[in-house]
């Protein structure tokens, strides 16, 4: 199992970009599905993104349809561009990996990163 790591998280203001990279130990496969949920306090964690590493195909939660962007970053991680922020944005950040084609649910996830905090003020 894969020991995935986050960075890019941060501060930033209502309306703004920030973008989130993750860095796996070693190259990707593109059996892979890679994925980015949050999770914010008291609430459960979500799915946001994923991408299916070998086609590059991409899917998003509704709330951040337009707005993030996921893609692959070389052979070894994954970014997540965030824009038009919003304060309902405000969670950790979670890298995600597994084998499924769709990954949506964290019980498909089969390697987590530690995350990383972002924080949207309004």
């Amino acid at each position: 199992q894969v020991t995935l790591a986050e960075s890019g998280g941060g501060l930033v203001q209502a309306g703004g970009s920030l973008k989130l990279s993750c860095a796996a130990p070693g190259r990707i496969f593109s059996s892979w599905t890679m994925a980015w949920f949050r999770q914010a306090p008291g609430k459960e964690r979500q799915f946001v993104a994923g991408i299916r590493w070998g086609s590059r195909s991409t899917y998003y939660a509704d709330v951040v349809k337009g707005r993030f962007t996921i893609s692959r970053d070389g052979a070894n991680a994954v970014a997540l561009q965030m824009n038009s922020l919003k304060s309902e944005d405000t969670a950790v950040y979670y890298c995600a990996s597994g084998t499924q084609y769709t990954i949506t649910d964290t019980r498909d996830v089969r390697s987590w990163g530690q995350g990383t905090q972002v924080t949207v003020s309004s």
